[in-house]
């Protein structure tokens, strides 16, 4: 295995040199920094690609900021952040996990130390103390969600809001007149989660827009029962419903159903709208609007790595379009008058 004084040697300076070099510490000419990495390349002098990137003032590593909270979806929290490691990944990038509930000092430390080359801010609140900081840090910083105020921020995010109202004009344009949504826990709104408030109130409006009847429940426990309960108690003739929650709840919407005699979708067709899981292998598949972590990191770490390569970061909202997979849970309701 090749030494430093074996690079030493080949490069034709000394074994200081070769540490100010790779380690750029001291200012040397670029000729001889350049003759002391290659030696170091030629030999295959294991530090020589960490020092390189002390030289280039880069440490090749993306900070990630999806802090843990009580109300966390383990699922999806790994889901976004395996993601945005696999495409840090394709660009030559590690990532460092920054998972703990004070969200703010963990950025700013990774910042102050230029222990992280750029941030990739996941898990977004509608007021997220992480804004006013990113606004500050002189590395750049994409947010995988879109806060309230976004003003001089890079946020990449499902459109939620467009996912909803297809939702239900999907189901409204079937026939459907009683439509219930099965949101997320209430602490998940109450602690101020960007994109189930956001995915809520395009609901509402497009219900409202449209002249259906609806309902909203939050669940209280990992199945749907208290859910379906509270939307018949309010939609008595409920025919349509759209999930926006965990995959726990939703995997056990059919067998709720089926306790009360009603069977998706002959009696009430199902959406999954901006939803980090598959409905592939439920009991019933659902009709599905994903929530594709491999697109919304894909597209975060693209942003990230060209502003680190010195692209102009420019301020902007980039809305993903959904995409509609069916899987046949919705289908026509008869209309008064039709034959």
């Amino acid at each position: 295995m090749a030494t430093i004084a074996d690079v030493a040697q080949a490069a034709g300076v000394s074994i200081s040199t070769v540490s100010y070099a790779l380690s750029g510490k001291r200012s040397i000419t670029a000729e001889t920094r350049d003759r002391v990495l290659a030696a170091a390349d030629e030999l295959g002098y294991l530090p020589h690609a960490s020092a390189r990137m002390l030289a280039a003032h880069r440490s090749h590593i993306i900070a990630v900021s999806e802090p843990v909270h009580p109300d966390t979806d383990d699922a999806a929290h790994m889901a976004f952040a395996m993601q945005t490691t696999r495409v840090a990944r394709e660009h030559n990038y590690d990532t460092l996990l920054l998972v703990h509930d004070d969200a703010f000092e963990g950025m700013r430390r990774s910042a102050a130390t230029q222990l992280a080359d750029g941030i990739v801010v996941l898990d977004v609140d509608v007021d997220d103390a992480r804004v006013p900081l990113a606004r500050k840090l002189a590395c750049p910083t994409v947010f995988v969600g879109v806060p309230a105020d976004t003003e001089g921020l890079v946020c990449v995010d499902l459109d939620f809001e467009a996912a909803a109202r297809q939702a239900v004009d999907r189901l409204v344009d079937a026939g459907h007149t009683q439509i219930g949504l099965i949101s997320h826990r209430e602490e998940t709104l109450t602690r101020g989660s960007n994109f189930p408030i956001r995915f809520l109130h395009a609901f509402l409006a497009q219900c409202e827009a449209r002249g259906v009847r609806h309902a909203v429940t939050h669940p209280n426990g990992h199945t749907a029962d208290g859910s379906v309960r509270r939307l018949l108690e309010q939609l008595p003739g409920l025919d349509g419903i759209v999930l926006n929650t965990t995959a726990d709840v939703a995997s056990s919407l059919s067998a709720i159903l089926a306790t009360r005699g009603l069977e998706v979708p002959r009696d009430v067709s199902v959406i999954a709208a901006g939803v980090s899981f598959t409905t592939a292998r439920f009991a019933v598949p659902f009709d599905t609007m994903p929530l594709d972590a491999h697109a919304s990191c894909t597209a975060a770490v693209d942003l990230l790595v060209q502003a680190i390569d010195g692209a102009e970061h420019t301020p902007r909202i980039v809305l993903l379009p959904p995409t509609y997979i069916d899987r046949g849970s919705v289908i026509a309701r008869a209309t008064p008058g039709s034959p």
